[in-house]
Parts: structure tokens; sequence; C-alpha cells
């Protein structure tokens, strides 16, 4: 029994080396040259931007039938609109978007009130009980997508509030060197498309929509609105009030990227100071019963072998 079963091993490693090295042959190797490589040199990446969006939302089953299922739904138009500033946000641009999430969230309830439903008869014999089971699903299942959605453009405002001052530091170098504003972003927005392809796809869209017709400050403007981050925010004041005045750009803009390095420093030093009043709950809880049971369990042990004895001869 131990040669076939030997065999059978044999020949599944075999099988697993011939496809890792078709896999790195054919998938991984060239993605890794064009990695090393960059991006064409002709081709422009704003454009390669637009071409990517501009794709086929209804490519995919899932995606069509979410998206009918979510035009179906009634919202106003003051839901429809804060619905999609929340997914430009978090970087869903598609105009079918909001369908999407809408028909996501259908979904998501009436699998929560499955769930529900067949939860019931494990559930005790209690009427209100049952009804308060199944409003809690259908209450999850609607709220659920929203809170994840929130969570993803936290996550995203995060990383762009992070990768900005490296991005402001090419912005520098790049005024300094002699290049206009304009020249200066696409310069950015083109450098950080490995590094930080979040604030690159953004810079981007700012050239974009400068190439369309808009004037740069409604461009910095929508720039602010789409990613709703404080500190993007304060940069475009910065970059609107020196294109208005005239003022010196570089100057400007070093000193904002200073500024939010200090931020992050003090931020750091803040969450480090709240780190020993968040652990005095886990220590209260887990740590200091452990420690007590290994520290005087041996002799409250001893205490009881020797109290019980005593206890019973006074009987």
């Amino acid at each position: 029994m131990a040669h076939p079963l030997l065999i059978s091993i044999i020949a599944f490693l075999l099988l697993l080396v011939a496809f890792t090295g078709a896999s790195y042959r054919v998938v991984y190797k060239p993605g890794k040259f064009l990695r090393q490589l960059g991006a064409p040199v002709i081709e422009d990446a704003a454009l390669r931007l637009t071409v990517a969006e501009s794709g086929d939302p209804n490519g995919s089953t899932v995606l069509s039938v979410l998206n009918q299922l979510g035009s179906k739904m009634p919202s106003s138009r003051v839901e429809i609109a804060q619905l999609r500033t929340q997914l430009l946000r978090a970087g869903f641009r598609s105009e079918t978007a909001a369908p999407v999430f809408y028909g996501l969230r259908l979904v998501a309830t009436v699998v929560m009130l499955g769930l529900s439903l067949a939860l019931q008869p494990n559930m005790p014999g209690d009427a209100p009980m049952k009804m308060a089971l199944l409003g809690f699903g259908v209450a999850a299942g609607w709220i659920l997508p929203r809170f994840f959605l929130e969570k993803k453009v936290a996550r995203r405002q995060k990383i762009m509030r992070l990768s900005l001052p490296d991005a402001l530091d090419l912005l520098v170098v790049a005024i300094e060197a002699g290049l206009g504003l304009d020249q200066a972003m696409q310069y950015v927005g083109r450098e950080l498309q490995w590094s930080h392809p979040e604030l690159s796809e953004e810079l981007l869209l700012v050239q974009l929509e400068m190439r369309a017709g808009k004037r740069r400050a409604e461009a910095l403007h929508n720039l602010a609105e789409r990613t709703g981050e404080p500190e993007i925010k304060k940069l475009v004041a910065i970059l609107v009030q020196n294109d208005r005045f005239g003022t010196s750009m570089g100057e400007s803009l070093r000193s904002h990227s200073d500024f939010l390095r200090v931020k992050r420093r003090q931020d750091a030093e803040e969450r480090a100071g709240k780190v020993g009043v968040k652990l005095v709950f886990p220590i209260f809880f887990f740590i200091l019963p452990s420690m007590l049971i290994v520290a005087a369990g041996p002799g409250i042990l001893q205490i009881f072998k020797s109290l019980f004895p005593m206890m019973n001869q006074f009987k």
C-alpha cells in the first residue's frame, strides 16, 4: 500500500513543479519585466487611466444583475448624490456604481433575512424574540454594505494622507526645476504610479479635467471634494491662493510638507501616549487573572490543604 501512495505523492509534486514553472514563465516573468521597465514612454498615463475606467461596467454577470436590481429601487436625488460622493471617495468612479451598491444592499438584506429564518428553529419559542431576530437580520443586511463602504473611504483617505508629504516633496522639486504647476502635477502623478497609486490617480484626473476645459481652480476644488481628505483640502487652498496672488509656490509647498510631517509625528506620539490607557482593560481582564493564578495559586492550594484538616478536627 505504501508504493501507490508514494507514487501519487511524487506525481503530485511533479505536477506542482510543472505548473509553477509554467506560471512563472508565462505570467510572472513578463509582468516582472514590465514592472521593471515602467510605463510606456509614448502612451499617456492619464489616457490609460481614462480607458481603464471607461471599460464596460456590465461585463460581469454579477454586476449586471446587481445593476438591474439597484436601478429599480426608489431613492431621492439627494441620497443618490451623497452616495455617489461616498463611492467617488472610495475609488468607484463608474456611472453604475450607485445602482450596483443598492443592488448589493438588497442582496445582503435578503441573505441576512434567510439566515435569520434558518436560525429561528434553534431560538426559543417566544414570538417577540423571533421577530427581533428577523428585524436584526434585515437591519444588519441593509447597514453592513454602508459600513464597509465607509471603512473603505476612511482607509483610502488615510493612504492619501500618508502619501501626501512625498508628493509635495516631488512637487517642490519639479516647480523649483522650472516646471509650471500643471506640468509639475502631471510629473508627480506619473512618478507616484507604483508607490502611491491612489494619489497618482487623483492627480492625473486633475490633469484630465484641465485638458477638458475646466479652470485650474475648479479642477483643484473637484480634487478636494472627490477625496474628502482635510489635508488635501488644505493643499488645494494653498495652491489656489498662490495661483491667485502670485506668491512663491515652492516655499508654500515646502512649509506645508514640513507641517504634514510634524503633524504625523505628533499623531504618532499621541497614539503612543494613549497605549497605556487602552491597555488597562486587557490587562485587568486577561493578563491579571492569569498572573494571580500563577503567583497565588500554589499558596492558595497549600492553605486549603492545611486548613481543611484543621477544620475537620473542630467538628
